[in-house]
C-alpha cells in the first residue's frame, strides 16, 4: 500500500471515526493466550448498526477465529447481511498496521467490496483500503 492511502483520524467522517474507535475497544476483549496478538474489528452495517469482534484463539490453531470473521458472524446471526465498512486494529510493535489474513479477505469478499480501515491501537496510523484492493482476484462460485 502506498503512503497516500494513510489517513488522519480527524479527517475522517464521524461515523468512520466511531467505527475505528470501536475496533480498538473490541481488541481489548481478545482471547489470545498463545500468540499474545490481540485483534479487534468493528463492522458497520448499511443500517448503521455496528458489530464488534475480537480474535478468539484455540490451542488447536486452525480452530481459532479471527476478529473480522467474528464480527461478520455476529452480524449475520442477527440477520444483517449488507455492510458498509470494517475497521481492524491489532497490537503491533512497529509503526505500521496489520492486514486481514487471506482467509478473512476471502470471507469479507463474500459480502461485497466494502471499505476497510486498518489501524494501530493508538489510531495514529490508519490505512484506508477496500476488500477488493486486499484481494483483487477473490474466488467467486
Amino acid at each position: 500500500m502506498s503512503s497516500e492511502n494513510f489517513v488522519n483520524l480527524n479527517n475522517l467522517d464521524e461515523n468512520i471515526q466511531q467505527l475505528i474507535r470501536e475496533c480498538v475497544e473490541a481488541r481489548k476483549m481478545s482471547y489470545s493466550p498463545y500468540s499474545k496478538f490481540s485483534v479487534g474489528a468493528a463492522l458497520r452495517c448499511n443500517d448503521g448498526t455496528i458489530f464488534r469482534g475480537c480474535n478468539i484463539e484455540n490451542s488447536s490453531y486452525p480452530v481459532t477465529l479471527c476478529a473480522e470473521r467474528t464480527a461478520v458472524s455476529k452480524a449475520i446471526s442477527e440477520g444483517k447481511k449488507n455492510f458498509q465498512a470494517i475497521a481492524v486494529s491489532a497490537d503491533l510493535v512497529h509503526d505500521t498496521v496489520s492486514s486481514p489474513c487471506g482467509m478473512c479477505r476471502q470471507f469479507l469478499s463474500e459480502f461485497g467490496n466494502m471499505d476497510v480501515y486498518l489501524t494501530n491501537p493508538t489510531m495514529d496510523r490508519i490505512l484506508h483500503t477496500s476488500v477488493m484492493e486486499l484481494l483483487p482476484l477473490a474466488f467467486k462460485f
